[in-house]
């Protein structure tokens, strides 16, 4: 029986790990992919107090020594389903069951997709949502990067050092990111940005994307699109009861969801702004909140 499981090893998570160590807690940290969630995904982070111009897997990567310099137990274990009801919560994975007086769900989001028919099936055969992933499968061909925001603008920027030629499909009339991002977007020649436009299919060839076809009825030639058009969170083995009509945790001040004893942090939350640092804030605050 531990004091507290978390779910979820992204900057939040592993915040709340470390302060429930420092405060004696018996804890256990459980995620189905690599600790640091979306970091691993990210080029360059740019904007983490003293941390400037870190890459998202070397972010990723000290925050696991430093669960491991802290004894902190970790599982890589995919979660199916969670008891929240009474005192002992529990939790199962693919292969083990656990046990808690209380639980903290850092769930983060999941990238959003563009809704077209064959999407899924061309995900790693010309559709990607990651450009750390998947860029050096389009050295020096022609892609398209879907977004309006700093993820997007971030991703082409570092796909424009390995790819021949970006099209940035423009959802709107103008851009969501920084400044200093659509300045560098403007200024790359090999970025060209086409505004008010949605991809409405994508074309195959022998199971792989070949074209896409925009709203305007223009066929573009490419082997790749990465988007970036938002996040979802990643809830869904959550009870409904405690979502909003978002699929966002509700939480009170105390980050308590309606059931006692459990807890969210994080990007699973409805919050005005998605940073590391408000994530990591989060993780701080619920250890001081849980009694």
């Amino acid at each position: 029986m531990y004091d507290i499981i978390i779910i979820g090893m992204g900057i939040s998570g592993i915040t709340a790990a470390i302060y429930a160590k420092r405060a004696g807690k018996n804890i256990l940290l459980i995620d189905k992919s690599a600790p640091g969630g979306l970091l691993n995904n990210i080029d360059t982070i740019t904007n983490y107090p003293g941390l400037p111009n870190i890459s998202g897997p070397d972010f990723a990567l000290a925050l696991l020594n430093q669960i491991n310099e802290l004894e902190i137990p970790y599982k890589i274990e995919e979660v199916i389903d969670i008891s929240l009801s009474g005192k002992e919560k529990t939790v199962k994975t693919v292969s083990n069951t656990y046990k808690a007086q209380k639980i903290i769900l850092a769930l983060g989001r999941t990238p959003k997709f563009l809704g077209l028919p064959n999407e899924a099936s061309l995900l790693g055969k010309g559709v990607s949502t990651c450009a750390l992933c998947d860029a050096f499968f389009y050295k020096n061909k022609d892609i398209a990067v879907v977004g309006t925001g700093n993820s997007a603008l971030q991703e082409a920027l570092y796909l424009a050092n390995v790819v021949n030629k970006i099209y940035l499909i423009n959802r709107r009339d103008g851009f969501r990111g920084d400044a200093l991002l659509v300045d560098k977007i403007k200024n790359n020649p090999k970025i060209e940005v086409i505004y008010n436009s949605n991809i409405e299919s994508l074309n195959e060839l022998d199971g792989k994307l070949a074209s896409i076809t925009l709203d305007n009825a223009t066929t573009i030639n490419v082997s790749g699109v990465f988007i970036y058009i938002g996040f979802i969170p990643a809830t869904k083995i959550v009870d409904p009861k405690i979502l909003d009509e978002n699929g966002y945790i509700k939480v009170n001040k105390k980050l308590e969801t309606p059931i006692k004893g459990v807890y969210a942090i994080g990007d699973c939350l409805n919050k005005d702004i998605y940073q590391l640092v408000t994530a990591a804030a989060d993780g701080a605050r619920v250890i001081n909140n849980i009694e």
